[in-house]
C-alpha cells in the first residue's frame, strides 16, 4: 500500500486559475477529495495518500493562495473564490461523486461546495474541519474577531497580522504545539510552509482571507443544516489538543450528526504529521464498504 506514488498536475480552470493538485488510486474508485488549510498545502498529505490510494480515486489540490497553483492578477481571494476553484477543477476532471476530507480552511471551502451541490458529497472526514462558532479557540482567533470589528485597512492589525504571516515561527507553532514529542514531526513540512509563505504578495493574500473568515462563521447555520438534511455519514478525527481548532467544534457535530464517528488523538493541530496511519484506518474503516462497491 505504501508503494502507491501519486502523480502532480496543473490544468487551468474557469476562473483563470491554474491548479496544482496530487493525484493518487485508479480513476473507477469512489474519489476521495483532501482539502487543506493554513498555511499549508496538499503537502499535509503526502503520507496520508499512499494509504489511501489502493481503495480510492484520491485528488489534493493546492487552494488558490497556496502551495503551487496559480492565480491571475484581478482574482479575489475569498473562501467563496477558493470554493469555486475547486469546484471548477472538480467539474474539469468529471468528479461527479465524492467523499470530502476536511481541514482548517479546506472545511468552509468544502462546506461551501456541499451547499452548491449537495448530492455530490457522500461522506465528511473532518480533521479539526471546524464549523461551530465554539470551536474557534480565542487562543488563535480573539485577535481576529477584533480585526473582524475593525476597519480591514486599521493600521494597527495590518501590521500585527502582517508580523505574524511573515514570521516562520507562528507556522512552526501549528506543526508543534500540542504534540508531545515535536521530533516526530516531520520539519520538511513546516519549512516548505515557511517558503512559500515568503513569496511576494503571500502576506496580502493571508490577510485577504482572515478578514474574509467572517463570512464562514456566518455560513455556519447552513453547514450545520446541510449536515442534518443530507444524513451522510460523518467521521471526526480530532488533534485534541489543537490551540485553533478547540474539542468543542469536533463536539458540535454531535448537535447535527446521525451517522457519525468522533476519534480524538493526543496531538495539536496537524493531526496527519502525527497519527497517519490511525487516521487512515478510520476513513478506510468508515468507507470501505463504499470503496468496495
Amino acid at each position: 500500500m505504501s508503494s502507491i506514488i501519486a502523480t502532480f498536475h496543473k490544468i487551468p480552470v474557469q476562473d483563470g486559475a491554474k491548479v496544482w493538485y496530487r493525484e493518487a488510486g485508479v480513476a473507477g474508485n469512489p474519489t476521495i477529495v483532501l482539502l487543506h488549510g493554513f498555511p499549508s498545502s496538499s503537502n499535509m498529505f503526502r503520507n496520508l495518500i499512499p494509504l489511501l490510494a489502493s481503495q480510492f480515486h484520491v485528488i489534493a489540490p493546492d487552494l488558490p493562495g497556496f502551495g503551487f497553483s496559480e492565480t491571475p492578477d484581478d482574482y479575489t481571494f475569498s473562501f467563496d473564490a477558493l470554493s469555486d476553484t475547486v469546484g471548477y477543477l472538480l467539474d474539469a476532471l468529471k468528479i461527479e461523486k465524492y467523499f470530502v476530507y476536511i481541514f482548517d480552511y479546506g472545511s468552509p471551502v468544502g462546506f461551501r461546495l456541499a451547499l452548491k451541490n449537495p448530492s455530490k458529497i457522500t461522506a465528511i472526514i473532518s480533521q479539526n474541519g471546524n464549523a461551530y462558532e465554539e470551536g474557534l479557540d480565542d487562543r488563535f482567533w480573539g485577535p481576529l474577531k477584533a480585526y473582524w470589528k475593525s476597519y480591514q485597512s486599521d493600521p494597527a492589525f495590518v501590521e500585527a497580522l502582517s508580523s505574524y504571516v511573515q514570521d516562520p515561527a507562528n507556522v512552526i507553532s501549528q506543526y508543534h504545539d500540542g504534540v508531545a514529542d515535536i521530533e516526530a514531526v516531520d520539519p520538511a513540512a513546516y519549512t516548505l510552509d515557511i517558503a512559500l509563505m515568503q513569496r511576494t504578495g503571500q502576506t496580502d493574500i493571508q490577510l485577504e482571507l482572515f478578514f474574509d473568515y467572517q463570512n464562514n462563521v456566518k455560513l455556519y447555520p447552513e453547514f450545520q443544516q446541510f449536515l442534518r438534511d443530507s444524513n451522510i455519514p460523518v467521521l471526526v478525527a480530532w488533534g485534541a489538543n489543537d490551540t485553533i481548532f478547540s474539542v468543542a467544534g469536533a463536539e458540535g457535530y454531535r448537535k447535527d450528526v446521525s451517522n457519525l464517528k468522533i476519534v480524538y488523538y493526543d496531538t495539536g493541530h496537524f493531526a496527519l504529521e502525527t497519527h497517519v496511519v490511525e487516521i487512515a484506518e478510520e476513513i478506510i474503516s468508515m468507507l470501505g464498504e463504499d470503496s468496495r462497491r
